[in-house]
């Protein structure tokens, strides 16, 4: 007789309750067992490769995935550290799907580093909210456009949102981006990484930039990522440009991300052209901080450069006697590692509460912090001590 079979026997009015504890436990593992499994795809790996770092067969690790096999507290916390992850990650639902994935060099490529860095990123900012120690705003929301016209009157009304004048310069766009609920996080994933990624939450929203790249480029990732926020667009992309629908989506964000950047009231009245047309490219470029391919790019959209022109644009190198003599503004905004002071802020005032560890408040900041570098704590009153031990 089954051991479980001789329980319901032996204590019948029980049978109905050890039933469901089985039925639950079964349902446990399986969820725990498909976490693993999505978080072992997300980064990248088999599951041999994974198993061997976590020093279980395959085919235990199989077992794990499918619901079919435990897993013990110790074999969970190394499949924690082989996947980057915290533990506590394995039984909670993970954040919605990366909304947009912005591969400008190698369209349709992975990129599992910059995915699991958005989704610990999101976890992490989802996490202050339930304490309370961060308020996003609600989404903004901006109708989608189905034209290159609409693309442009949606960057319009997103400057205006932002608080920038018609024809100013978008300057500090990660700070401006969240005061819109929309935090921008810049950090190096190498130059074969995506250009970054983003996730729209229950409340705000996260960014994430790769910081491996040179300053415009960087601006015009945080623009397009901005787009699917304020757009609040469901579309799940990495950047499959094989895929018509797929462009045509990418394409406007793309113009809406340029166009924010780039007002077109500015460009038709500073732009001149001729034999001036490298000093012009120099100066639009560093005013407006755009590399010199998005600014090429816009004036041949917007229709006021010859093709000889946009030559010239898109082969100009700005040089160090440019820097001097033509007096260009040098920048270099989102270098990574960058953290949104919002974000920052939130962690330290939770640690001050000691609402969280000196340990969890440095994984929260990313151990872009030492511990000499979090504020002193109030000291405890002299008799709070037998409140520990009486």
């Amino acid at each position: 007789m089954h051991k479980d079979q001789d329980i319901f026997d032996k204590y019948p009015s029980r049978s109905e309750n050890v039933c469901s504890i089985i039925e639950h436990m079964r349902r446990e593992s399986e969820f725990v067992g498909a976490c693993v499994a999505a978080a072992r795809r997300d980064a990248g790996l088999t599951q041999e490769e994974c198993a061997a770092r976590v020093g279980i067969a395959r085919s235990a690790l199989a077992k794990v995935e499918t619901g079919m096999r435990g897993i013990s507290a110790t074999e969970l916390v190394r499949l924690a550290q082989a996947l980057e992850m915290r533990v506590e990650w394995f039984f909670e639902n993970a954040p919605q799907a990366v909304l947009s994935r912005r591969n400008a060099a190698e369209p349709g490529a992975p990129s599992p580093s910059v995915d699991l860095f958005t989704e610990r990123i999101a976890r992490e900012v989802e996490f202050l909210q339930r304490l309370g120690g961060l308020e996003l705003t609600e989404t903004p929301a901006i109708a989608f456009p189905k034209t290159p016209e609409e693309a442009e009157q949606a960057a319009t009304e997103a400057r205006r949102k932002l608080d920038y004048d018609h024809d100013e310069p978008v300057t500090a766009l990660d700070a401006r981006a969240s005061e819109l609920g929309l935090l921008a996080f810049s950090w190096e994933f190498g130059e074969h990484g995506a250009d970054g990624a983003s996730v729209l939450l229950a409340r705000g929203g996260v960014a994430v930039v790769n910081g491996s790249f040179q300053t415009g480029r960087r601006r015009l990732t945080l623009a397009h990522e901005l787009g699917h926020y304020v757009f609040g667009d469901e579309y799940s992309t990495d950047w499959r440009v094989a895929e018509a629908p797929a462009a045509k989506r990418e394409g406007l964000i793309e113009r809406f991300a340029r166009a924010l950047l780039l007002p077109a009231v500015a460009l038709k009245d500073r732009w001149r052209g001729g034999k001036d047309t490298r000093v012009d490219a120099a100066c639009l470029a560093s005013e407006y901080r755009v590399d010199m391919s998005t600014l090429a790019r816009r004036l041949q959209e917007l229709e006021i450069a010859s093709p000889q022109e946009l030559a010239v644009v898109r082969a100009t190198r700005t040089r160090q006697s440019d820097i001097v003599e033509l007096g260009l503004i040098v920048a270099d905004e989102l270098s990574p590692p960058r953290l949104p002071d919002a974000y920052v802020k939130a962690v330290l005032n939770l640690y001050r509460r000691e609402e969280v560890s000196a340990a969890r408040a440095l994984g929260l900041l990313l151990d872009t912090w030492q511990e000499h570098d979090l504020p002193d704590l109030p000291p405890l009153p002299a008799d709070a001590v037998w409140s520990f031990v009486s």
